[in-house]
């Protein structure tokens, strides 16, 4: 049995990758923490011929669409599809724009058989790309003060999300809901709600992690990760206690300096070294 921790302590409750933007993410009990997020994190995204980036928001069926990692193999999954395994680390010229949002940058085009088995899964024209190790999304520069880069997620590398913030949400629900509607990298356990408003830093094992923008929500939280039907909770309910500037925020994004392997049961150490004083 593992030792048991005082309430006091903040601590690593949570694991998560998404391998392929808007797909079903995979719970883990240790990760590599990189730069561009945790390892594997949103390196391949679905999008139209036109290079544009296809989520949730537009198709919640995409919570259905399963991903595991085997070895060097992606392995995709959907109800009435039978699995289709493709290279984790895909080889070829990155030489196909897409963009995600505003940022334009290059990615490789996967292959016909995904796409094809994509555009079936989908009902309509789909395509996998993957984003390379040497690809240059860069972090938007409002918001950190080194050129950090980011993969396929909406903006930043890492989301975090605290249990004690979902409880006091869920308190507020006429049902409660699951973390994995937020869709975070990290979640903690040990804090009281929204603590995390106030945190700027933040380490586990040999990782710091910098806080830099709360995550401002929209309507994939109302997206049932286990059916993928779509409702009015919890973004309706966020919207009356959570909302700033006509945006309504749940988790913190972040930024990571340096590398090494994160585990669930980590202690959390707040007030990490700033980031202008990092080595």
């Amino acid at each position: 049995m593992p030792p048991r921790v005082p309430m006091s302590t903040i601590t690593l409750s949570g694991l998560f990758v998404y391998p392929v933007k808007g797909a079903r993410g995979i719970t883990l009990d240790r990760a590599r923490a990189q730069g561009l997020g945790i390892e594997h994190d949103r390196r391949f995204m679905i999008v139209d011929p036109d290079g544009e980036f296809l989520t949730q928001r537009e198709h919640p069926e995409m919570a259905l669409l399963e991903t595991a990692i085997e070895g060097d193999t992606l392995v995709l999954r959907a109800k009435g599809h039978g699995p289709l395994r493709l290279p984790l680390r895909p080889e070829g010229p990155t030489d196909r724009r897409v963009r995600v949002w505003s940022d334009k940058c290059g990615a490789v085009f996967v292959g016909d058989e995904a796409a094809a088995y994509l555009s079936d899964v989908l009902g309509r024209r789909a395509e996998l790309v993957y984003m390379p190790d040497d690809a240059t999304r860069r972090v938007d520069g409002r918001y950190v003060n080194r050129k950090e880069r980011v993969a396929f997620a909406d903006g930043f590398p890492y989301l975090l999300a605290s249990e004690g913030s979902l409880a006091d949400l869920n308190a507020r629900l006429r049902e409660g809901v699951l973390m994995d509607r937020f869709r975070p990298n990290l979640v903690v356990r040990g804090a009281p709600p929204w603590a995390e408003d106030a945190w700027t830093s933040l380490s586990i094992g040999s990782v710091v992690f910098h806080l830099r923008k709360p995550c401002s929500r929209c309507s994939v939280i109302t997206v049932d990760q286990a059916t993928g039907v779509r409702g009015k909770d919890p973004l309706a309910t966020l919207a009356t206690f959570r909302a700033r500037s006509n945006r309504v925020y749940f988790g913190w994004n972040m930024v990571a300096e340096g590398e090494g392997e994160i585990c669930v049961g980590d202690v959390v150490t707040l007030g990490a070294r700033s980031y202008d004083e990092a080595g």
